[in-house]
């Protein structure tokens, strides 16, 4: 159930002290229109929610679960199954200023899509450090020093989301990922953790598919 936002009315004398000249003001109690010098304007009415259907839909949806994902390469060179953990896409637009007198307008600049993290299990077999070696090594090959082109480094990476009945409900496409760094993890005598590859995914851009 929805219904109008109204305003509560206030006594006449309300502000008669100010010496601002109030005609174009929207009064309380009255019609919920202005006038801007060169006609009336009528804004959309407020719509708000009753208590009860606020109550009623805090208890109808179903939550997206962060330990529910599944990442894929294109060329299965990493598998699936040993990815534990990925950051999701995140963009950032850049900013342009243009100065005027004695203000700043403010426009949308360049738009970049940043790197994310994923952590990978380094299982014994198969080896997630020679998947990932693999991969930097078409990066840059250490033995020779060679570089190779973009278009044998880069891939395409799936990141889907699921459901509680295994179920796609999310999916997103990075397209042009490329290794930015690498970490193959630590050792230590008096610890009990798996060894993890942290790894940082640089991308041209991401598509949310639905």
């Amino acid at each position: 159930m929805s219904k109008n936002f109204q305003y509560n009315k206030i006594p006449d004398d309300y502000g008669k002290t100010s010496t601002t000249d109030d005609s174009n003001l929207l009064k309380f109690g009255e019609a919920n229109t202005f006038t801007d010098g060169t006609g009336t304007a009528t804004p959309p009415a407020l719509e708000v929610l009753s208590k009860t259907d606020l109550f009623d839909n805090a208890y109808n949806w179903e939550p997206k679960y962060q330990h529910r994902f599944v990442m894929s390469f294109a060329d299965d060179g990493i598998p699936s199954h040993l990815i534990k953990a990925s950051a999701k896409p995140t963009i950032e637009n850049g900013e342009i200023t243009l100065d005027h007198i004695n203000v700043k307008r403010k426009l949308k600049g360049k738009s970049m899509w940043n790197s994310i993290a994923i952590t990978i299990y380094d299982a014994i077999v198969p080896s997630a450090s020679q998947a990932v070696m693999q991969w930097i090594r078409l990066h840059h090959e250490s033995a020779t020093g060679r570089d190779g082109y973009s278009s044998q480094y880069k891939k395409d990476i799936q990141l889907q989301q699921l459901s509680g009945l295994g179920e796609v409900i999310e999916e997103w496409t990075l397209y042009g990922c490329y290794l930015q760094t690498v970490n193959f993890g630590s050792l230590d005598w008096s610890a009990e953790d798996v060894v993890t590859i942290e790894a940082t995914l640089n991308y041209d851009y991401a598509f949310l598919s639905f």
